[in-house]
């Protein structure tokens, strides 16, 4: 059961990072100052589906992960830690703030500083997250064989 909540939790968090790092990008590139506003707002709301989902994967996986003394878990626990910190110190804040600010119509220097910041970070927890699964799914190919 817990094997099958941390696919299922650390799945949807990838998939819904990916689709606000994507929402972000094409809105940036596309979109007209009120739908990028738009997206930032349906970003800061959909914290409510990623922030639960995130603290599931790192909870299934820490109870999966003890008693491993394998090298895979443990960079698998490292990459976990790192994304957390990410999401809590930059990710959480720069969607606050640029909400807060698109919604405001202040597109100026500083907002499209931190929205860089934000794209950077959120491809560096997509990146992270990508690869703790397909180290979750070596490992489960492991404990089967």
């Amino acid at each position: 059961m817990k094997l099958k909540l941390h696919a299922l939790s650390g799945g949807i968090a990838l998939l819904t990072i990916a689709c606000f790092w994507t929402s972000t990008a094409l809105g940036e590139l596309f979109g007209t100052h009120a739908q990028i506003a738009q997206v930032k707002t349906v970003i800061l709301y959909g914290m409510a589906l990623l922030i639960p989902a995130m603290a599931t994967a790192g909870a299934t996986g820490a109870a999966l992960g003890k008693g491993w003394r394998l090298p895979e878990v443990a960079a698998k626990s490292r990459r976990m830690k790192l994304i957390a910190a990410n999401g809590l110190l930059v990710l959480l804040p720069s969607a606050v703030f640029l909400a807060l600010r698109a919604n405001a119509g202040q597109f100026d220097t500083l907002f499209y500083f931190v929205q860089a910041l934000e794209l950077l970070a959120g491809a560096t927890n997509i990146t992270l997250l990508t690869l703790n699964l397909r180290a979750g799914l070596a490992l489960r190919r492991r404990r089967a064989g």
